[in-house]
């Protein structure tokens, strides 16, 4: 912003000048660093508000060797949870007074390009909601006291903390939910090329399944998504299997499940029972009233920007493994 009475850019040296107070002052009250009084807090407002003064927060972190940036690595935004997780995280990153820096990755090199830049914008912290981050990178963003946190997947670094929803405990809801309708032959529908939180839901929900009397076997869908799971429906009634109950690893596989079934003469829950993972609009539409898992967004942002804080001040600390709880949002499937 340039200065109305000199062309040039405003500084803080120029703030503190026009409100009679040191240039500390107007350090404090724009950091929120330090107690400031009242009517000299006020003068200072008053001033870079006459001259359009602008906090640099980026040249503020290099100052400290660090920004009030929070890096976002997101991918497949198409997804309605996904987007769904990364409002949840600016909300929560915006409370907390940092401003997001969101890249969108596709693979395994993207995200490392991505990441090093986080570095180099000394970010106070990353939060990978896609991909396993390379381990030098890793060690990269530890050696500059960058917290790292991950949600929904494995991070195999004991520097990485991790938020991740229950999915044991979803495992356990969805199995006595669908034994409680009388369900005996149950599958577990997932994406062959699915993600490490998929791959975990269907692990968790074997484990349980091995504990009762009931069959249990897997659907694998060839593609990922609604047209994924409705090809996959297709498939299964081509083969002239049978099955009562299903759970999915995702809200956009049970709906396209839901409706290629639909397409073959069968229906939930008269003919099968079936629940989603994710509580995404679409699944409580009319045409689909989907019975799901319910991830919880705002405590899952809350749980990693305290991680980041908490890592920020002390980076020696033990790794944290959050797991959030889940609950089961019976509908009409």
């Amino acid at each position: 912003m340039k200065n109305p009475r000199g062309g040039r850019s405003v500084s803080a040296e120029d703030v503190a000048k026009l409100a009679g107070v040191s240039r500390a002052s107007v350090s404090r009250v724009f950091s929120d660093q330090g107690n400031v009084a009242r009517e000299t807090r006020k003068k200072i407002l008053q001033a870079a508000n006459e001259l359009g003064y602008q906090v640099n927060f980026l040249a503020q972190g290099l100052n400290r060797k660090r920004s009030q940036l929070i890096g976002v690595v997101v991918a497949r935004l198409s997804d309605p949870f996904r987007s769904s997780l990364l409002e949840g995280l600016l909300s929560e990153i915006q409370r907390k007074g940092y401003q997001a820096l969101v890249t969108e990755v596709r693979d395994a090199d993207e995200l490392e390009m991505t990441i090093r830049r986080f570095t180099q914008f000394r970010v106070s912290g990353v939060v990978v909601t896609s991909g396993q981050p390379p381990a030098d990178l890793v060690k990269e963003c530890v050696q500059h006291n960058v917290p790292v946190v991950g949600i929904n997947r494995h991070v195999e670094f004991p520097e990485v903390d991790l938020v991740c929803s229950d999915n044991k405990m979803a495992a356990e809801l969805v199995a006595e939910q669908l034994i409680a309708c009388g369900c005996q032959s149950i599958a577990w529908l997932n994406y062959r090329e699915s993600t490490w939180s998929g791959i975990n839901r269907g692990d968790m929900f074997q484990q349980v399944m091995a504990e009762t009397s009931r069959d249990l076997f897997e659907i694998v869908a060839e593609a990922d998504g609604y047209e994924g799971g409705r090809q996959a429906a297709h498939v299964f009634c081509a083969e002239g299997r049978n099955v009562d109950g299903v759970f999915c690893a995702n809200a956009q596989l049970a709906c396209g499940f839901l409706d290629g079934m639909r397409e073959n003469g069968l229906d939930a829950p008269h003919d099968f029972r079936i629940i989603g993972f994710d509580n995404t609009p679409q699944t409580a539409q009319y045409s689909y009233r989907l019975t799901t898992i319910h991830q919880d967004v705002e405590k899952t942002a809350w749980r990693v920007l305290s991680c980041l804080e908490a890592r920020g001040k002390d980076p020696s600390i033990d790794q944290s493994i959050e797991e959030i709880p889940v609950k089961l949002v019976i509908r009409n499937t």
